[in-house]
């Protein structure tokens, strides 16, 4: 508790500090709103940003999705094939270089205006740092635990589910929290390249009409979206992984 307070305190001072500077300074609208006059301007458009959030919210979350189970696919191949890594890793470096906002109008012709292209942007944003987390836990675990399981008389698979599996977890978790903060990055850049509706295009549409507030109030929509992915993904983490030391550290500064 006494670490979340210190957040708390962090972020509010950064708060009041932003709105006093604002206010002292008489720093004009339309260049910097202050704090108060963001939350009084999406008071007011609480209803359009509340629509656009929910369709920003489709694609990221399903592109998450998706990148959470084919980044651990691949990776299991990567990781446990030496003929995959030589393969497939190359290429997925390769994709991870090619920047993504420069794709993204080839997947609008490929498939259209609906979802499809932004979750495909989504996914190939966030997949990424999953296949390497995935990749790096599945090889770490120590040569001796090995022999020490194989030891036993257990099979590769239950080897993997009691052994690998739970290792690696840790580090996957690591990397779907990078994952989870670059969604709705992703989302919103596949919104700017072409969309009707979202909070990228209120974002494109506040800025051409140079309503600063309304972009601030969007960008505060979009990260809410983001911290509540990102926080869904560490709620898991916590139940999953109970004993880690993290997770203890964590509880034992909170009673501090």
């Amino acid at each position: 508790m006494a670490s979340k307070g210190r957040a708390v305190l962090g972020i509010g001072g950064f708060v009041l500090l932003w709105q006093v500077a604002v206010v002292g300074l008489r720093i004009p609208v339309y260049i910097l709103p202050s704090p108060l006059v963001i939350v009084f301007d999406a008071a007011a458009k609480w209803h359009g940003l509340l629509n656009a959030a929910f369709y920003t919210a489709q694609p990221m979350v399903l592109g998450f999705l998706i990148a959470v189970v084919a980044g651990v696919l691949i990776a299991l191949g990567i990781a446990f094939s030496p003929t995959a890594q030589s393969i497939a890793y190359p290429l997925l470096v390769f994709l991870q270089i090619v920047p993504k906002i420069a794709v993204a109008p080839l997947f609008i012709i490929w498939f259209g205006f609906g979802l499809t292209p932004k979750v495909l942007l989504v996914f190939f944003l966030s997949f990424f740092p999953i296949v390497v987390a995935a990749i790096t836990a599945f090889r770490s675990i120590e040569p001796e635990i090995m022999e020490l399981a194989r030891s036993t008389g257990a099979g590769r698979l239950r080897i993997f589910r009691m052994v690998q599996l739970p290792h690696a977890l840790p580090a996957l978790f690591g990397g779907f929290k990078v994952a989870a903060a670059l969604a709705a990055t992703a989302a919103v850049v596949a919104e700017f390249v072409a969309s009707d509706r979202g909070l990228g295009y209120l974002l494109m549409s506040f800025n051409g009409n140079l309503d600063t507030p309304g972009s601030f109030a969007a960008i505060l929509v979009l990260s809410v979206l983001g911290l509540a992915l990102y926080g869904l993904v560490e709620l898991l983490e916590a139940w999953a992984l109970p004993w880690h030391v993290s997770h203890r550290r964590a509880t034992e500064t909170g009673h501090i």
